[in-house]
């Protein structure tokens, strides 16, 4: 039976949603700054801090080795999108009239799952999670339009380091399982909205996050990592921000 990849289609529609909203950036740019109180107080800020909350979907994308098509045990290995929550504390310095200049430290928890189906005539599945406590630390860019009505859009890009403080990859019950590395490179963009209010900025931001270094730990003795040549992270976040 064919199996739908709702991480696919959940990605698919979150970059829907960017991409509507990076083109209410250049639609909102063309309205003037009247009618904006509550924006004028903050905008003579030059920095602020806040909060940020938000709920996380993260998988790997898997890459099959050569040993995977010799295999005569494993017949298929996909990724499973599991959940997760953040919590972390903005940092914002403004650059000019449009842009900002973001550090957002976070710890973030999130689940990743690997699921091997074997290639018996009764098919068994096997399953491989990855349950992890992420300390991350991300720079980001963000271009913003112009005001209308005490709200506007934004879209944001840059990279983040994360680290696994739970990560296994060092224990002896990992020897049998597959290895994940601790640290990871991500680029990340998104796109959101804020809401000025008398104060605070109310920030609502949806962002997808791609890896850009392979995690896996290669071994040897393991067939479920010899099948496999690398994996990259993927998570898709949705995040407040509170910001005043």
């Amino acid at each position: 039976m064919h199996r739908i990849n709702a991480g696919g289609l959940f990605y698919l529609r979150g970059l829907q949603v960017i991409a509507l909203l990076i083109l209410c950036v250049g639609a909102a740019n063309a309205q003037k700054y009247r009618g904006n109180p509550n924006f004028l107080d903050f905008n003579q800020k030059p920095y602020y801090f806040g909060i940020t909350l938000g709920i996380n979907s993260s998988n790997y994308k898997p890459f099959r080795s050569k040993d995977f098509l010799m295999s005569d045990s494993i017949r298929t290995v996909e990724s499973v999108t599991g959940p997760g929550f953040n919590l972390g504390i903005v940092t914002n310095l403004k650059i000019g009239e449009y842009f900002d200049f973001r550090f957002l430290p976070t710890l973030s928890f999130a689940e990743r799952n690997i699921e091997y189906t074997n290639t018996a005539r009764i098919r068994n599945f096997s399953q491989r999670t990855v349950e992890s406590v992420f300390v991350e630390i991300p720079f980001h860019v963000r271009y913003k339009s112009a005001p209308f009505h005490d709200k506007r859009v934004f879209v944001v890009a840059g990279m983040k380091y994360s680290f696994d403080v739970a990560s296994d990859s060092r224990t002896k019950q990992a020897e049998t399982l597959v290895k994940i590395a601790p640290s990871d490179f991500q680029f990340e963009y998104g796109a959101g909205m804020q809401f000025f209010f008398p104060f605070f900025i109310f920030s609502p931001e949806l962002k997808i996050s791609q890896g850009i270094g392979n995690t896996l730990i290669y071994n040897e003795k393991l067939q479920e990592s010899t099948v496999l040549e690398k994996l990259l992270s993927r998570t898709f976040t949705i995040s407040l921000h509170f910001e005043g």
